[in-house]
């Protein structure tokens, strides 16, 4: 399973980790000592020597100690440099992640000519496995099979760790496909300009980020072209106008940096109008209602689909009831299919999920 396979990734990075660490500590064990025996070591010679001299009459007592002096800062210096050269293998793990990652480079571009106009909303997966190692006996999401009509609203469930958020992830190639395909209006993902296919997705995560600055600012990150009418629109969808209304200064309250003078159900709908401003052709939400209110949850979910009729909307959430079709993950595998009433007659994990909501209200 995905979790046994992340828990023994850990245990090997950390076990790599204590051992670099154990090293470096026997390094400083031993560097410290030598180094200030060395120098006790000079000095003491230094004043047997010195010491021999003055008394013979050819130096003089300060020449000794002027000469002391030196030698002590030239032995601290060089005290120093060992600590550096100590620190430098400390951070040696770091200096190589950093430069794995630097030298990755650019995501993968197609050598043939890839088209900027996305032309349709409907997705489709085609035979679909992943994996994060590139390993094809250690994939995350297998042999997935999925049509997707441009403006359904799709609901997909499923367990923790059965790979919902990977399987979106792969529409606006945040990840790529091990092997078979991802479609964005029948045309395969890759064959999109990188850009052009981004900006026809919105994305909303459970946790999205506000900056600091006024709510306008922030919502126009998704389109800083748009009119106040369209942001105030964008949030009556979200839900989020009313309560932005009732600030003081309204769209022009300052928000501080990550939004911390707002709760976290108005966070996750100010997020969820900044993807609607953005006019997306796909709207992605990952759990980005689970700070609101099953009321609240409803009436964005209802003024979605009323508003955005030819958007397509992949809804990942406990509570699906509602949408055109319900796609149910477990283990990386398609387990089911089917509308809610479809699937309470048929599908074992759907109905473990909607008995398990039922008896929480």
């Amino acid at each position: 399973m995905r979790g046994d396979f992340e828990s023994q990734k850990f245990d090997a990075v950390a076990e790599d980790l204590r051992k670099t660490q154990v090293n470096a500590e026997k390094i400083v064990i031993w560097n410290h000592p030598i180094m200030q025996t060395v120098i006790y070591a000079c000095i003491i010679s230094a004043l047997w020597f010195g010491g021999n001299l003055i008394l013979s009459g050819d130096m003089k007592t300060g020449e000794l100690i002027s000469f002391l002096s030196y030698i002590t800062q030239t032995l601290m210096s060089l005290m120093m440099l060992s600590m550096i050269f100590v620190q430098f293998i400390l951070s040696r793990a770091s200096v190589s992640r950093i430069l794995e990652i630097l030298d990755s480079g650019q995501e993968p571009e197609r050598t043939v000519e890839t088209t900027s106009k996305v032309e349709s909303n409907s997705v489709s997966f085609e035979n679909v496995f992943f994996s994060y190692t590139n390993d094809k006996n250690n994939c995350v999401l297998s042999g997935i099979n999925l049509e997707i009509p441009s403006g359904a609203t799709v609901g997909i469930l499923g367990g923790t760790g059965s790979s919902k958020t990977t399987l979106v992830s792969l529409i606006p190639r945040l990840y790529d496909a091990l092997s078979g395909s991802v479609k964005v209006g029948g045309i395969d993902v890759h064959d999109y300009d990188l850009k052009s296919l981004r900006k026809k997705v919105g994305v909303v995560l459970q946790k999205n980020v506000l900056f600091s600055g006024t709510i306008s600012e922030n919502l126009r990150w998704g389109n800083e072209n748009a009119s106040d009418e369209e942001i105030r629109e964008a949030c009556v969808i979200s839900n989020a106008d009313g309560f932005v209304s009732n600030f003081p200064k309204g769209y022009e309250t300052v928000l501080d940096q990550g939004g911390m003078n707002l709760s976290g159900g108005q966070k996750q709908r100010l997020c969820i109008a900044r993807a609607l401003v953005k006019k997306p052709g796909i709207l992605i939400l990952d759990d980005s209602t689970s700070a609101v209110d099953t009321a609240t949850d409803l009436s964005i979910r209802t003024a979605l689909k009323k508003s955005l009729p030819n958007t397509t909307k992949l809804i990942i959430a406990a509570s699906v009831q509602d949408s055109d079709f319900i796609v149910v993950l477990d283990d990386g595998k398609i387990n089911g299919i089917g509308t809610h009433d479809e699937l309470i007659k048929s599908n074992k994990i759907y109905q473990e999920v909607y008995e398990s909501q039922m008896s929480e209200k």
